[in-house]
């Protein structure tokens, strides 16, 4: 099929203005071919405007790098991907010391070592900063015990990038730029602030929604250490050129091998199913990359943010098509859900699920069974009853204390156990929020807000 580039970039252009996104860059692979489209300013402050070579913040997207070079390894028989971490880490502990033994590379590349998220820890700009990240996070409590649920972690793939520290003799930033960043010709993607320089850059803005929005206090608040969670910078066209490769059978364009064929498959077949597939619209979790059903066709992708900066890339294998949105504020995944259903839909006969909400009529739901306390490592949660209608409390707590002052929200039922939550504010979602109750396998009630689990405390 032919792709209409004047369409989209008019499409590009009028969704970025609707939803108040300063900059957007686009880059869609379709028949083989590689398309490139920019929209907007960089910086509202400076006027700068995006091009097609501009790099963003990818946030989370980075763990797919990350779990490429894993899969490298354990390719190459450096690593067992089902033996326990440390093996390869004799020093890796968490909080429960059995736990600790049953905690493997595959679980931590699936999300279901248990491992939490929000633990924020500055070990500084050195070369041993990820060495320094994983001893400081050994007294952290797991989100549930390892193999019982799915839970998205952060830390879990910091873990993963000190493990291909210690298997490669390299920084994580050094082994990402020889073993895939180079192979792939990926000249327009780094891991630090100071090779951003030599590009045209994005920043970050914030601000309410339906307004436009202000540059972000910082740049970057995210430190070293964050790197194999959240910190790569790229180009729209860098991004889709990653997915090219794993939709390509583990090949570069020029025909470089970067992972066999089945190593590739391995990734996206899936290893867990998620009770929460709408925070980020995902079915399942492979080796890294998430996992969607789109009415019975398969997808994989993932998506990322950073202060003021949000990333989306979806993969459609049987079509061929690989979709990567970067922006820099404002209503993203406005921008990112019409935009994407309009582009699948017309290149990959994709019909995208419609956006969460409550049904008019919303059933009606015991909710004896989930009112409580949930607690995971920064997080407190509490759900009560008010004349009849659900509330839920979302308070930060440790190291996230000041995060931001407790949130309140009402519940609306949208099955037995899935709950849509307002109120949460425009740094959690923008219309309706998910809130998922769930059993994990030994019994546990949890409760699931923004992919991570908090077990019943109370």
């Amino acid at each position: 099929m032919t792709f209409d580039l004047a369409h989209w970039q008019t499409r590009l252009d009028e969704l970025r203005a609707t939803h108040h996104v300063p900059a957007a860059t686009l880059a869609v692979l379709t028949g083989g071919h590689l398309h490139e489209l920019a929209s907007g300013v960089l910086h509202r402050g400076t006027g700068v405007e995006a091009t097609t070579d501009s790099v963003f913040q990818l946030g989370s997207i980075a763990k797919i790098y990350t779990a490429t070079l894993v899969m490298q390894l354990a390719e190459s028989g450096d690593l067992d991907l089902d033996a326990p971490v440390v093996t390869v880490l004799p020093d890796f502990a968490v909080a429960d010391a059995e736990a600790t033994k049953k905690i493997t590379t595959r679980r931590l590349l699936s999300h279901t070592g248990g491992l939490t998220c929000d633990f924020t820890h500055d070990s500084g700009r050195g070369d041993d900063c990820l060495a320094k990240y994983v001893e400081a996070a050994q007294g952290v409590a797991l989100d549930c015990p390892p193999g019982t649920a799915v839970s998205y972690s952060s830390v879990g793939y910091n873990v993963l990038g000190r493990i291909i520290e210690v298997l490669t003799g390299q920084t994580w930033d050094e082994a990402l730029k020889d073993r895939l960043l180079t192979p792939l010709g990926l000249t327009h993607t780094m891991t630090l602030p100071e090779e951003v320089l030599r590009f045209r850059a994005a920043m970050g803005h914030l601000g309410e929604p339906g307004q436009d929005p202000d540059p972000a206090p910082a740049w970057d608040l995210m430190p070293r250490s964050a790197g194999p969670y959240g910190r790569v910078i790229a180009s729209a066209g860098d991004v889709v050129r990653l997915a090219r490769m794993h939709l390509d059978g583990g090949t570069a364009q020029d025909g470089t091998r970067v992972l066999a064929p089945g190593t590739v498959e391995a990734m996206q077949r899936r290893e867990v199913d998620c009770p929460d597939k709408w925070t980020v619209s995902s079915d399942g979790w492979g080796l890294g990359w998430t996992l969607y059903d789109w009415f019975g066709t398969p997808g994989f992708g993932h998506d990322g943010a950073s202060i003021g900066q949000y990333a989306y890339l979806r993969v459609a294998p049987e079509a061929g098509v690989a979709i990567a949105l970067l922006t820099n504020g404002g209503g993203a995944r406005r921008l990112y859900a019409t935009l994407f259903r309009e582009l699948l839909d017309e290149l990959a006969g994709v019909r995208m699920p419609d956006a969460f909400e409550p049904a008019a009529q919303p059933p009606t739901v015991d909710m004896a069974p989930f009112l409580g306390t949930y607690r995971r490592e920064g997080v407190v949660i509490t759900v009560t009853e008010h004349d009849g209608t659900p509330h839920l409390v979302y308070e930060f707590v440790d190291g996230m204390k000041d995060f931001s002052p407790p949130l309140e929200m009402n519940l609306t039922p949208v099955s037995d156990t899935v709950f849509a939550a307002s109120g949460a504010g425009p740094s959690f979602s923008e219309d309706w929020m998910p809130v998922v109750f769930s059993t994990l396998t030994d019994g546990t009630m949890c409760c699931y807000i923004g992919m991570r689990a908090a077990p019943k405390a109370g």
